[in-house]
């Protein structure tokens, strides 16, 4: 039984028999070869680096991917997905949580993968399990930079400020400990870090 659980400007995604299908759209305001070449892209793209991620951090496995359709198969996480949750969990939980946030980021740094929208949104939390679930990989790339990994970093102080803004400075503050603990070049991405936080807070004011 397939079933539509969430519906973005991107993609559709189903559920079905305990599995996810991520099918992105098709855009009319496209030319259909340049759509079609869009859609191939960025699917063929997103599974490459979720099939990397895959043997580094938990991530949803890769069963199929089918780029005329612009599909890929992947299996179902089962957890709570942290924008709903986090604020939920008891606070030892929750900061247990953060640590494998920052944990879960600094592996994937380590091996060059930003992830491109790190926001507690993308994060599915497996009490089974005992693990943290990294998904949607579709802005991901490749990168040795310190400044893309420094804004990997930007976005999710930014995503936790406004989605948990009684708890974010606690919760923020765990991700960079163990963070800095994981990261093999963290001295060089924390200090890139506070040049990107300097740019936004300048921006602010102009």
């Amino acid at each position: 039984m397939k079933k539509i659980i969430a519906q973005g400007a991107e993609a559709i995604l189903i559920r079905q028999d305990g599995k996810l299908i991520k099918r992105r759209i098709h855009k009319g305001y496209r030319s259909i070869e340049l759509d079609k070449k869009i859609r191939t892209g960025r699917t063929r793209r997103e599974a490459k680096i979720l099939e990397k991620a895959h043997g580094i951090i938990p991530v949803p496995k890769i069963i199929s991917v089918n780029e005329k359709t612009s599909e890929i198969d992947m299996g179902y996480v089962e957890g709570k997905k942290l924008s709903d949750h986090l604020d939920d969990f008891e606070s030892k939980q929750a900061l247990e949580i953060c640590r494998m946030m920052g944990q879960n980021i600094a592996k994937l740094h380590n091996h060059g993968l930003m992830h491109g929208d790190l926001t507690t949104s993308n994060m599915i939390f497996s009490e089974k399990e005992k693990k943290l679930y990294f998904i949607d990989f579709g802005l991901g790339f490749h990168s040795e930079r310190a400044e893309d990994k420094a804004v990997d970093l930007h976005l999710l102080k930014q995503a936790l400020e406004s989605r948990h803004f009684k708890k974010w400075e606690a919760y923020f503050k765990e991700v960079m400990k163990s963070y800095g603990k994981e990261c093999k070049e963290s001295r060089r991405v924390l200090a890139q870090f506070k040049k990107v936080e300097a740019r936004g807070r300048y921006k602010g004011k102009h």
